[in-house]
């Protein structure tokens, strides 16, 4: 799976998300099952085995950490005895009220696996502008992405992963541009937002933004990403 086939996968996954809503996992089934499915293609052995929702037996699976067991997004197995996970977050809205909680969540869980010596991986999407639901669904102004909303990835991108368990080995940082999602078209409220991208066509692309992060992040390339995840796990 290349950049723009990714891209294609994030697209149904934000479609079938409008479906279903923030609750459902069918949005997970379509990107996590994308990923794990490029992933086993590119292991390429039999003694390799991808766990995920939307691969296979649709299943995840917990990976034994140090201090508590963890269901991972996406787990691989060697001989069925599991040797590194991937965990995916693709954020839709409301970020900046939730965006300490999901990288300090990143962190726990991720020095919880590494401290087990398994690798750990993180991937990370977000579109560029995110609308604000508030509770009755009215949306207020969209929030928009810029480098004080991803400060502590920048920190986090500069951290020497050998040194600091938290840190995953790598991360993908993976920001969408959405075709009039910003204050070029003011939406209302959640019912608006909706019925827009369901009946009418729009691209999404990689964001245009650039960002100064360190080696341990990948920005706005999943086949890079990916490749690097492949070589660590057959390193092992």
């Amino acid at each position: 799976m290349n950049n723009s086939q990714f891209l294609a996968v994030l697209k149904k996954s934000f479609i079938n998300y409008l479906h279903t809503g923030a609750r459902s996992n069918k949005k997970l089934e379509i990107l996590h099952g994308a990923i794990s499915e490029d992933l086993n293609e590119r292991l390429g052995d039999k003694k390799y085995s991808v766990y995920s929702l939307g691969f296979k037996d649709n299943k995840e699976r917990k990976i034994k950490g140090r201090y508590v067991d963890k269901t991972v997004d996406i787990t691989v197995a060697e001989n069925d005895k599991p040797i590194a996970g991937i965990a995916v977050k693709y954020v839709m809205s409301n970020y900046q009220q939730n965006s300490n909680n999901y990288f300090e969540n990143m962190l726990g869980e991720t020095a919880n696996i590494r401290s087990a010596q398994i690798p750990y991986f993180q991937i990370f999407v977000i579109p560029d502008s995110v609308p604000y639901f508030k509770k009755d669904g009215e949306i207020s102004k969209p929030e928009k992405i810029n480098e004080h909303n991803l400060k502590k990835y920048i920190v986090l991108s500069k951290d020497n992963a050998a040194d600091f368990l938290h840190t995953p080995l790598k991360t993908l940082v993976f920001i969408v541009h959405i075709e009039n999602n910003d204050e070029s078209h003011k939406f209302i409220d959640r019912k608006e937002y909706k019925e827009f991208y369901l009946n009418n066509e729009f691209e999404m692309t990689k964001s245009k933004l650039q960002f100064d992060f360190g080696n341990s992040v990948v920005y706005n390339d999943y086949d890079t990403f990916i490749q690097k995840v492949v070589y660590s796990i057959k390193s092992l």
